[in-house]
């Protein structure tokens, strides 16, 4: 069985369990600035939670590969290899934008 969601109206904090918490963990608001999301929107949510985790995960990686990149760029081993370490710092950069978007557009559709 699928436990309430509740997000708050101040800072769209999402809750999980039968009740609002007292008090906002994030923003310290009362529990009375608490909506509870419907089943169609909750569902949204859990069904989201993975895909936005791989997103993130996505990003993490992403950010390596650039470090990892640059760090190859400063060995300067030969023109070629620093080509390759050039490109794959805009590639990424490309695919890392890309996860944010998606990401930018699951919480724009509440699937946060």
């Amino acid at each position: 069985m699928m436990k309430k969601l509740f997000k708050c109206t101040v800072c769209n904090f999402i809750w999980e369990g039968e009740n609002p918490p007292a008090v906002c963990p994030k923003c310290g608001q009362p529990h009375e600035k608490f909506a509870e999301l419907t089943s169609e929107n909750a569902d949204k949510v859990y069904k989201s939670e993975r895909t936005n985790d791989i997103h993130a995960e996505i990003i993490t990686l992403i950010d390596r590969i650039i470090a990892l990149s640059r760090e190859g760029i400063e060995l300067d081993l030969d023109p070629a290899c620093v080509s390759g370490f050039k490109q794959a710092i805009s590639e990424g950069y490309i695919i890392k934008q890309r996860a944010k978007a998606e990401i930018e557009n699951h919480i724009g559709k509440g699937k946060w």
